[in-house]
């Protein structure tokens, strides 16, 4: 079961509103209709269902006018509007790390847990045209990727 989040903006800022339930994909297409017209902006979760129809999902959303908004980058490439997320190359390099020690006999007691560090911010910028949306300069500087 997913539950996904909408926005919509008002004077005190963004306000989240729930998306009904998604639990096959055949759930996901009323969803967004269901919301087309009453929300500015979709946040998607990465959620396996909805990764695998991330296509669809964008799809439908961009006819919608609805940027989606995720943290993971390979939505962007897909056609959603940006993530923001953590580096799975950071990731998997800290993890074959963390093993390196281990084979070299580190107990894995004696590894301390460690917070993600690198994050990536990715913008499609070919969908931004698309929607009729202007990215601030400033978040295009603090950008990692941008897609056109």
């Amino acid at each position: 079961m997913f539950h996904g989040n909408a926005c919509t903006d008002s004077r005190s800022g963004p306000q989240p509103r729930d998306l009904p339930e998604i639990q096959r994909a055949e759930d996901i297409a009323p969803a967004i209709e269901g919301v087309k017209g009453q929300v500015d902006a979709l946040y998607v979760s990465a959620d396996p269902l909805l990764i695998i129809n991330r296509i669809r999902i964008n799809t439908l959303a961009n006819v919608a006018r609805l940027p989606t908004i995720t943290s993971v980058r390979e939505w962007v490439e897909a056609g959603s509007l940006m993530s923001y997320g953590p580096s799975f190359a950071d990731l998997f390099r800290r993890c074959g790390d963390i093993v390196d020690k281990i084979l070299r006999g580190t107990e894995p007691a004696d590894i301390p847990v460690e917070q993600r560090t690198k994050f990536d911010l990715v913008i499609n910028l070919t969908t931004a045209r698309a929607l009729g949306l202007t990215v601030p300069p400033t978040l295009l500087a603090r950008a990692d990727e941008m897609i056109e």
